[in-house]
């Protein structure tokens, strides 16, 4: 048990030393699919989240999720609403990432409106993220969003390490 409960440590510790590209590290230059894919997965691979696929981000386009490519290549806003899905899409419907992108970027512009979200996510990484109450409705959207992809994170990894410890048996059918 205390073997486990230190590979958690060590995970969390693993999470403090993840870096998150801000807007201004983002790739200068236009992406095809394949470098977007290669891109999005080596960013956030150290995070163990789903990778991201070509078929995914077509039906990211298809369904209107993301703007469609330009002569079939991906510009850096692109690449930033991909890079935000993949950390949102394990714990949010894809309806419900789309309008709270757009709720944020209506009152903020993309780039400050990223930037912002990848401070909240690398500070909840660190384990330094504000419980208070944020300054506006849209900043509180964020930092809860933040939270509840840490909490999943973390639940899955908790859940995991228990399991080594203890298999439960499964409920019998009578």
């Amino acid at each position: 048990m205390a073997d486990s409960f230190e590979r958690y440590h060590k995970w969390e510790q693993h999470l403090a030393e993840v870096t998150l590209p801000k807007w201004d590290e983002l790739p200068k230059f236009d992406l095809y699919m394949d470098q977007v894919v290669a891109y999005v997965n080596d960013t956030l691979g150290p995070l163990d989240v789903d990778s991201v696929t070509p078929a995914m981000i077509n039906n990211y386009v298809k369904h209107n999720i993301i703007l469609a490519p330009v002569k079939k290549k991906y510009q850096v806003m692109q690449v930033a609403d991909i890079l935000l899905i993949g950390l949102l899409k394990p714990t949010y419907a894809m309806d419900t990432i789309r309008q709270g992108m757009d709720q944020v970027t209506a009152s903020l512009f993309p780039k400050r409106a990223y930037d912002t979200f990848i401070d909240l996510m690398l500070s909840g990484l660190r384990g330094d993220l504000p419980e208070a109450p944020a300054d506006n409705l849209n900043d509180q959207m964020m930092v809860t969003a933040v939270h509840a992809i840490l909490d999943k994170m973390k639940s899955e990894q908790l859940l995991s390490l228990t399991k080594e410890i203890v298999t439960p048996k499964p409920v019998e059918q009578k």
